[in-house]
């Protein structure tokens, strides 16, 4: 009873707050930005026909939309009654004007302009920028390569971690590979705020993006980013994730075929530009995680690979499946090998205590690859946590994979997969419709865009396999969120929208002296799941709310492949609708 009696004095506060707040700071007609988050909206836009909800913090009768260019009032609309949300301790109501169709630039005004939103788009093709530079952020973190001006702009910097000599921990040793054996792991990305690189999470990161591929093939083909292979005849998308899928081969003992965790250095570098990033880096233990993701990311590349034109890229699918075959043979020999940090490692561990998800996602791309369904079951299929896709939760990707198959031999587990992923993508609807917000994210753990993404991700393929457009202003929903329709305001893409995230926790972007971080990442998202790294920064204990936009603050404010590689899928889905 006292917890809800507080959640009713926090709503009436909130909602007190603001009111005051606009009648004190804004007054007569100026029509500057709202700059105190009264107004929440897609600060980069919509399409014309799209689903268009903003939030309002603000007691009004009415809302108007206006015309940038014009300063005419072309819509009048009631906002709907306010509703409480826990998680951000607050209360809106929604503002709908998807009756506005013509393409322009606008603005959202209240009380007779006294208050007025940012600017934001109405235009065909108004994600295809932000699509482009959120693939483009993987070029720019490219390991063991030079980032031109020509394709970096300021960005530019020298090529750091060549990886062309590592070591094998003590960890790793074996036999025919003892502790300080020298081999080569060269490329890959930068995995997230720091210069190491881990199988994990390029596992799950690199499948999404060859997902991508598969379900928008013909969208892919004329998705052009500016990167330097981009005048070859490969898909830009297809030629960045084989940057890192060559990487991943490196990892694999050719000896046994387990595959290395990590490749890394001992601690983690000082904020400093990768070229003078120098420490000794390491091939640390195999793991059954690792192998696992190894074999289902090698496993869907086959598939992918196998239908290009292109001679080359179907010898380096038959390589990826011969790969993946020896990964998930010696993950079945090694079934409990959990990975742990060494005593002198302390970058990031990507440690997975639980791995039957990754043995039914590994198991499904084999059978899919290999033309073989007796490698894994509906039964199998039903086991599985009907969750998000994260990289410690594969199960769902598994399905996903199935679902999506045109194999008669699959017609049976496929149907059953097409079941599960409807269901789930009807129930995160569902709840899209009853939050306050607007979205159905209705937890926040680290990462939390990513969630959003991943989330609207389900929902793109519900609607792939089922034609049914009822999904896709639930998608909206979530695009919204990413791009400033949340409790804090931001536009979490960097490089876009009027309230950017700025200081995101990024080695090069802190450390290269330009002033906007590298374009195009995704930052990671409120969450409540550590307040320890700005310890001199006063953070909302609210979880929608708990967000800070400094360098310190790795817990929110950091950038990852895998958060990165889902919003390349929905903005790449979302563009794609106008082509």
């Amino acid at each position: 009873m006292k917890t809800f009696i507080t959640s009713i004095f926090i709503a009436i506060t909130s909602f007190c707050n603001y009111a005051n707040s606009s009648a004190k700071e804004i007054s007569g007609n100026s029509t500057t930005p709202d700059q105190l988050d009264r107004i929440l909206i897609n600060q980069v836009g919509y399409q014309p026909n799209s689903a268009k909800i903003a939030l309002l913090r603000v007691k009004t009768e009415k809302f108007d939309i206006v015309d940038e260019t014009s300063g005419k009032v072309v819509f009048t609309g009631k906002p709907g009654p306010f509703k409480y949300w826990e998680l951000s301790g607050d209360s809106v109501c929604t503002a709908d004007f998807s009756k506005i169709t013509t393409p322009g630039k606008y603005k959202i005004c209240l009380n007779n302009k006294s208050i007025c939103s940012y600017i934001f788009e109405i235009r065909q093709g108004v994600y295809h920028d932000i699509a482009k530079a959120s693939l483009k952020a993987f070029y720019l973190n490219r390991s063991g390569m030079e980032i031109t001006k020509e394709y970096g702009g300021k960005w530019a910097r020298p090529a750091g971690h060549p990886d062309t000599l590592v070591y094998i921990h003590a960890s790793a040793a074996s036999d025919k590979r003892p502790e300080g054996f020298k081999l080569s792991g060269p490329g890959g990305w930068y995995d997230a705020g720091d210069y190491n690189k881990y199988i994990v999470n390029s596992g799950i990161s690199t499948y999404t993006l060859l997902l991508f591929c598969q379900v928008y093939p013909d969208y892919c083909k004329t998705f052009k980013v500016n990167i330097p292979e981009t005048s070859n005849n490969i898909p830009d998308v297809l030629d960045e994730l084989l940057y890192n899928l060559r990487w991943m081969l490196t990892m694999q003992d050719p000896n046994d075929g387990g595959v290395y965790h990590k490749l890394t250095n001992k601690k983690f570098s000082d904020f400093c530009m990768p070229d003078k990033a120098t420490d000794p880096r390491y091939m640390v233990s195999k793991s059954t995680a690792a192998s696992l993701d190894f074999a289902a990311t090698m496993a869907m590349a086959s598939r992918v690979l196998a239908k290009s034109e292109l001679p080359v890229l179907n010898t380096l699918g038959k390589t990826c499946l011969a790969a993946a075959k020896k990964a998930y043979r010696w993950a079945k020999a090694n079934p409990e090998i959990y990975f742990k940090n060494p005593s002198d490692v302390s970058t990031g561990a990507y440690d997975d205590m639980e791995v039957k998800d990754e043995v039914f996602w590994a198991s499904s791309e084999l059978a899919l690859a290999e033309n073989n369904f007796e490698l894994v079951s509906k039964k199998e299929m039903n086991a599985q946590k009907i969750m998000v896709q994260s990289w410690d939760y594969s199960g769902i990707s598994g399905i996903i994979s199935l679902s999506l198959s045109e194999n008669p031999k699959a017609a049976e587990l496929q149907a059953e997969a097409r079941k599960i992923i409807i269901a789930f993508a009807d129930q995160l609807v569902g709840k899209s419709e009853e939050s306050p917000y607007k979205v159905s994210l209705n937890f926040f753990k680290w990462g939390s865009n990513s969630d959003v993404a991943n989330i609207a991700l389900i929902k793109l393929v519900a609607f792939k396999i089922s034609h049914d457009k009822k999904y896709m202003a639930s998608i909206q929903g979530d695009v919204d969120y990413l791009l400033g329709r949340n409790a804090t305001g931001y536009c979490f893409v960097t490089g876009f929208g009027s309230k950017q995230v700025m200081n995101i926790h990024h080695r090069p972007s802190g450390a290269d002296g330009v002033t906007e971080p590298y374009p195009g990442f995704l930052s990671g998202g409120p969450n409540t799941i550590t307040f320890a790294d700005c310890p001199d920064i006063n953070r909302s204990k609210l979880p929608a709310r708990s967000f800070v936009d400094d360098v310190c603050s790795y817990s929110t404010n950091e950038v990852a492949i895998n958060w990165n590689a889902p919003l390349v899928f929905v903005l790449g889905a979302m563009d794609s609708l106008t082509h």
